[in-house]
């Protein structure tokens, strides 16, 4: 454990620094959450989905206008970059096939209520903004898709795109853990063993990030450390 390390996690975990806990309440959000997720086995809550046998990869919105600090969007995700480019690089690897998402922003639609509680600056340019980080080094063999809503799934052929592939195992990677992951993973309870790499995750709000996160291996999926989903990817190429 280095100096920039607690028991728990990162002590400057990956986000907006103006979002991010005080050491003194992420201390006592993670006991509490320790101390949760006991009460929630004993209900027989927050079992283990575990692994199927047909993976694939999902990068969520992992481009420039959420991986750039800067912008009104954005924030500090270069750990959950570096965590996706390792699993990409694993994924390749056991040929395992790789989807990534970014944002769709189209004025002709009939605008959503909820579209209210976010209004883009008017001189946004949405192609540089949706552009995927160009550390992931997508390749032309992996689908990217547009998505007009939070979901991976809603309003895209991803479903579709799955099916065709027999997959029963979706690993989650990408931001924001309390927004387009949470509602990918949501979705894909059904139908899918979902995992989501820890690191592989993140939100600009830490606090959102923590409990979102929560509730997805409490009762949707497995949150597992990155390198344990490395090696299994790994495993499978073996």
């Amino acid at each position: 454990m280095n100096e920039n390390e607690t028991r728990d996690g990162p002590a400057t975990p990956a986000g907006a620094p103006e979002m991010a806990l005080s050491p003194t309440l992420r201390e006592a959000l993670h006991e509490h959450l320790s101390h949760l997720k006991q009460h929630y086995l004993q209900r027989g809550w927050a079992g283990r989905v575990g692994f199927g046998q047909r993976p694939a990869l999902i990068v969520i919105d992992l481009a420039l206008g959420w991986t750039r600090p800067r912008g009104s969007l954005g924030s500090d995700l270069d750990p959950v970059v570096d965590a996706t480019v390792s699993l990409l690089a694993a994924a390749r690897a056991s040929d395992v096939p790789v989807f990534f998402t970014t944002g769709l922003y189209d004025p002709s639609e009939p605008k959503q209520p909820a579209l209210k509680k976010f209004v883009y600056s008017t001189d946004v340019d949405f192609d540089d903004e949706f552009r995927l980080d160009a550390r992931l080094e997508r390749r032309d063999s992996e689908k990217l898709i547009a998505k007009p809503y939070a979901s991976a799934f809603k309003g895209t052929h991803l479903e579709q795109m799955l099916a065709t592939l027999g997959v029963d195992t979706l690993i989650v990677t990408g931001c924001s853990t309390s927004h387009c992951v949470y509602a990918t993973c949501r979705d894909a309870v059904e139908h899918y063993h979902v995992i989501v790499p820890r690191e592989a995750v993140g939100d600009r709000s830490e606090l959102l990030h923590e409990v979102n996160l929560f509730d997805i291996d409490v009762g949707i999926g497995d949150v597992l450390d990155t390198v344990e989903v490395v090696d299994w990817l790994h495993g499978r190429h073996d």
